[in-house]
This record gives structure tokens, C-alpha cells and sequence, in this order.
């Protein structure tokens, strides 16, 4: 009997700085939000205050002492930090990091990316999070620095996922990013009062079938930020 594909689950959720819709700041509850997601890989944006010394919105304590995440370390020298202009990723514990780092984009906003090559079980993937500007030529720009080192690294199942700030259901960097990867259907993540864009977006190359796929909705993530958490389960294509 051939047992079957191994499944990852990802996720992708702009956390607004811990800052719900109640404007206070919790990150005891963003870490309850990213509990019900229960998956392998998580892309966060707005981890990181925006002024001083970026600290991290979630105290990196109460990822040991109160979820099942780890930060990925970006090895940036900011000692109080989780990511780079607020992405970051988290991979559940037990999830192998072989080499992370921050991708400098074309910006007229503190934006970024982070990117990491990890391994899930026997899978080795590359994860990139990132966080695109207000502006569609930038993002354009962005889309295609992200894709450029995609491509000058080593082939892998790769997956690109976060807010990409794009309200149009195609063209623009939907586009870029679709070339050589797929867009998957998560659904309407934003606002998370009610729910009518598409602006957080998950991409995978094709040696990741998407099986499953939507927008965390549950009665905490409706407060906890005005973005909910978008996922997918993906089956890895082996050879």
C-alpha cells in the first residue's frame, strides 16, 4: 500500500500589531488566533512595533511559555525584534530551519520580506513572507525582487504568501507572482468586520498541490486584527 503525500499546512495573518478592533493591544490573543490556525508554517505582518526598536508586538517569551511557534531568527542584529519592517515567520516546534534572512525590497515604505528554506517531516521547502506597498508600481517592483531571488536559488517547493495590498482580483503583482506560481483561493480576508477584499494572498510553486484552502473566521480572529488569517494545506508532488 502506498502510504500517502505528506501535507503542510500555511498560513499568512496581518496581525496589526497585536492591536485589535477593541484598540487594545493583546498579544495573548493573537497567540490564541494563531492556535486555532494549527499550522506548520506562519507568515505574520505588522509583528513589530513601527518605532524605537521594532520590538516584537508578542513579547518572544510568550512564544516559548504559550504556543506551539517558534520565530524564525533572521540573524539581523535587533535583539527585541521577530522580523524585518514587521514580517515575520513562525514555523511550529519541531520544524527544521536550514538558513533564514530578510530580502531588501525597492520601497518608498518601511516594507520588506523575509524569506527561509525549512523542512517539514521529509519535506524541504522555501517559505517567503512579505508585506507590499500602497503603491502598484512598487509593488510591481517588489513582486518581481521577490521573484528574482526565487530564482537565483536552489529549486525547491517554494511558497509565497502575505499581504500584497492589491484590490484587484487580477493584473498588477497578481500577475507577476502567477507566471511561475499559483494563485491559491483563499477567500475575502479583509476587513474582518466584513470581509470584502482580497488583499492577503497565498502563492505556490507547482510541486505543491493545494488541497485545501480559505480564511480563518472565528469569533477571535474577528477581534483580534482587521485582517483574518488566510491558510492552505498543500500535498508536496515528490518524483
Amino acid at each position: 500500500m502506498i502510504p500517502p503525500a505528506p501535507m503542510i499546512k500555511v498560513a499568512s495573518y496581518n496581525m496589526r500589531k497585536g492591536i485589535g478592533l477593541d484598540r487594545r493591544r493583546d498579544p495573548g490573543r493573537v497567540l490564541s488566533v494563531l492556535g486555532e490556525l494549527d499550522a506548520d508554517i506562519v507568515a505574520l505582518q505588522e509583528a513589530d512595533r513601527r518605532f524605537g526598536t521594532r520590538a516584537s508586538a508578542i513579547p518572544p517569551h510568550m512564544f516559548e511559555d504559550h504556543s506551539d511557534y517558534v520565530p524564525v531568527d533572521l540573524l539581523d542584529g535587533r535583539p527585541y525584534a521577530i522580523g524585518w519592517h514587521g514580517n515575520a515567520l513562525l514555523v511550529r516546534k519541531g520544524v527544521v530551519v536550514e538558513e533564514s534572512h530578510a530580502l531588501h525590497l525597492p520601497t518608498l515604505e518601511p516594507r520588506g520580506a523575509v524569506a527561509a528554506t525549512v523542512r517539514v517531516g521529509d519535506t524541504r521547502l522555501r517559505v517567503v513572507g512579505m508585506h507590499l506597498d500602497i503603491s502598484g508600481l512598487r509593488r510591481r517592483q517588489q513582486a518581481r525582487a521577490i521573484l528574482s531571488h526565487v530564482a537565483e536559488g536552489e529549486k525547491l517547493p517554494t511558497v509565497l504568501m502575505g499581504d500584497c495590498n492589491e484590490w484587484r482580483n487580477r493584473g498588477g503583482c497578481l500577475h507577476d507572482f502567477g507566471e511561475h506560481h499559483r494563485l491559491v483561493d483563499t477567500g475575502h480576508s479583509f476587513h474582518s468586520r466584513k470581509p470584502v477584499a482580497r488583499l492577503d494572498r497565498i502563492f505556490a510553486s507547482p510541486e505543491l498541490e493545494a488541497v485545501d484552502a480559505g480564511v480563518h473566521q472565528s469569533a477571535l480572529a474577528a477581534r483580534a486584527s482587521d485582517h483574518l488569517p488566510i491558510w492552505a494545506r498543500f500535498k508536496t508532488m515528490e518524483d
